[in-house]
């Protein structure tokens, strides 16, 4: 007996054929498909990506999602986008004779939590349920693989008007691994065509006509924006620990890509012929068709993409603690265990920060919440327990759970505002760059957190404990000079006042185990211990 199964909550009644499409939601054009047996086919005619408000087209509002509460001419990122998803529903719907109210929408695999989660909002108000969001080399990948039978590790290219990614995947047998994940949310035709206006002087629809009749021969003009792509594929190579000889095929996704220098210079670094078999315009909405399918009807197909950027936590002195790293599968869920830093501390602020560097200041806040109500206890004594869930679309949701009491908050991240289309880029080139200065930061403030630690510790029980004179002036000495050394930056004096601190305390912690252990076994009879 064969058995289907369904998302939670997504069990089609009996006898009941659900209808759901998949959508390429582009920067210049988009696209809605269906699939069948895991057989896709386009749905009408691919439709510009161009709204038309008080007389005045809208293009490329895609490259706007960073920011969905900007309005342009009235309306933002997320209505005009709605406005496209219910031309492509009603497309669909008139295609298919019957209504159709779930989709697959593609997004770049760069996008953010917040871009995705605006791209969700618009399809809500085109009246549409978003089933997955899916990334578009992901989506390629699936479609091609199928199509053409594939095993091996691919390069997905996809260059498209508006943005780029590239993707590192391994296909075998129906399973589809994304390795490595890279891009730029600003990078695209649109770019190609203002260089040829800033070249040229003309508008950027004058510039594109120029260059569809190949009156103008705008190489030398686009090559840095070709050649940043081929940068962007080098770092993915890397993440994914191969080289370009590992590599069997280059699928060519996008429209950008049928320029001839496009192909060239993916040629010369890759050393194959990219392949272009397969029409880079339809097919992101083919694999978004397939994972509908696969949703609602099940397959034998399984996806495994990843998150392209670090999450994690600011820490003490604005240290970075990542919970999860990039290019780590998804879905997932990590937890880790954190403590307070000060005495009879009863609250603390989560701070859920995204990004490479090793300093919160370098990365990218994504969102804040208080955990409160921690019974007062020691420094390091109580126990918080954070979880980061990335779900398949790629959005992120924290909690906080004090384990002693089980008092717990939770927080869905939904940042107000995206990243700047080349801060992704750019938090990768610098992590890179500034890898060793970051580390140093990050260990000297480490070493400065265990010093400032152990000296709150220290003056709490040196109040309830007695010691000889001679042992409390001596501590107070070491105590003097380490509150000195941690005004400066020599992390190596300060680990070994730390250590002769240590050393010097030891009767202190002994008196404290005592008194501990007393207060634990006071008035308990033996068989109750």
């Amino acid at each position: 007996m064969l058995l289907q199964i369904h998302e939670p909550g997504e069990t089609p009644l009996p006898h009941e054929e659900e209808v759901a499409v998949g959508i390429d939601l582009g920067t210049t054009n988009s696209l809605v498909a269906i699939s069948r047996e895991e057989k896709p086919q386009i749905i009408g005619d691919i439709l510009p990506s161009v709204v038309t408000i008080n007389g005045k087209e809208i293009h490329s509002i895609k490259r706007r999602m960073n920011n969905p509460v900007e309005k342009v001419e009235g309306q933002t990122p997320v209505e005009i986008s709605a406005e496209i998803l219910k031309i492509l529903r009603l497309q669909a719907e008139d295609a298919l004779g019957k209504e159709v109210k779930k989709a697959v929408i593609t997004v770049p695999a760069y996008f953010d939590d917040t871009q995705r989660s605006a791209t969700k909002d618009a399809a809500r108000l085109a009246g549409l349920e978003v089933l997955r969001l899916i990334n578009e080399p992901t989506a390629a990948a699936l479609a091609y693989g199928l199509d053409k039978s594939v095993e091996g590790i691919y390069a997905i290219y996809d260059l498209g008007g508006g943005t780029f990614d590239i993707s590192i995947l391994r296909m075998k047998k129906g399973v589809f691994q994304v390795l490595a994940t890279g891009g730029d949310t600003h990078l695209g035709g649109d770019d190609f065509d203002a260089e040829i206006a800033k070249i040229t002087g003309c508008n950027v629809l004058e510039a594109r006509k120029k260059k569809e009749n190949a009156e103008l021969d705008f190489d030398d003009a686009i090559m840095p924006l070709v050649q940043k792509t081929i940068e962007i594929c080098k770092a993915a190579l890397s993440d994914a620990e191969l080289s370009a000889n590992d590599i069997k095929g280059v699928v060519m996704v996008g429209g950008s890509t049928r320029v001839p220098l496009v192909q060239k210079l993916v040629e010369g670094f890759f050393g194959t012929k990219p392949l272009t078999d397969i029409n880079p315009d339809e097919v992101v909405a083919l694999g978004a068709a397939i994972q509908a399918e696969a949703l609602t009807h099940g397959s034998n197909n399984l996806l495994l993409d990843v998150i392209p950027l670090s999450l994690g936590l600011e820490t003490m002195h604005d240290i970075v603690e990542k919970v999860i790293y990039r290019n780590t599968p998804i879905p997932c869920s990590y937890e880790q265990e954190f403590t307070t830093y000060e005495n009879d501390q009863t609250g603390m602020i989560i701070h859920v920060v995204q990004g490479e560097r090793e300093m919160v200041a370098d990365c990218r806040s994504l969102a804040k919440f208080e955990l409160t109500g921690i019974p007062p206890m020691p420094a390091g004594a109580a126990r918080i327990k954070i979880t980061f869930n990335v779900d398949a679309d790629g959005l992120l949701t924290v909690s906080a759970r004090e384990e002693k009491t089980g008092i717990e908050q939770k927080i869905e991240v939904k940042p107000s505002y995206g990243l700047q289309p080349e801060q992704v880029e750019k938090m990768i080139r610098d992590s890179m760059e500034n890898a060793r200065t970051d580390m140093e930061a990050r260990l000297l403030q480490e070493s400065k957190t265990e010093a400032e630690r152990l000296l709150n510790s220290l003056k709490l029980y040196l109040e309830r404990y007695n010691l000889t004179s001679a042992e409390h002036e001596s501590i107070i000495s070491i105590v003097k000079d380490l509150e000195r050394e941690l005004q400066g930056s020599d992390r190596a004096k300060i680990d070994d006042l730390r250590e002769e601190l240590n050393h010097k305390t030891e009767t202190l912690a002994q008196k404290i185990m005592d008194g501990e252990i007393k207060k634990v076994l006071e008035g308990k009879k033996v068989d109750e211990i």
